[in-house]
């Protein structure tokens, strides 16, 4: 359908999947199979799901797989949250991944909607 690696969302939530991984490195020892490997999936999950759904042959399925994206923005922040409580990272990189997690569910909502709403469009 179209190159996912042209998209914005897709840039961006692929360094933020690069950024979990460094912050997930200094995660404790016993959390290798854990949270920081849970937090891992789900941040990857992201751009994944952008690129397989760019590849689909319409826009509704590639607004699926935006939903599964979505879904997956929010499992990150959750984790984010307990990563946090349980001080697995510090507030200055809670707070940034959090706000940069919720500007890319937000670009996702919004790619989502420009999908459908085009379907629409070209039935009138």
């Amino acid at each position: 359908m179209q190159d996912f690696k042209k998209l914005d969302v897709w840039k961006r939530s692929y360094e933020f999947s690069k950024e979990i991984y460094g912050i997930t490195s200094r995660f404790p020892d016993e959390e290798k199979f854990g949270l920081a490997s849970q937090v891992r999936r789900a941040a990857v999950s992201i751009p994944i799901n952008i690129a397989e759904g760019s590849g689909r042959n319409s826009r509704k399925d590639f607004a699926n797989f935006i939903q599964i994206a979505i879904g997956s923005a929010s499992e990150v922040e959750c984790e984010l949250l307990l990563s946090k409580d349980l001080n697995f990272i510090d507030d200055d990189n809670f707070s940034g991944l959090c706000k940069e997690i919720i500007e890319i569910r937000k670009m996702l909502i919004s790619f989502r909607k420009a999908l459908l709403n085009y379907k629409q469009l070209e039935s009138q």
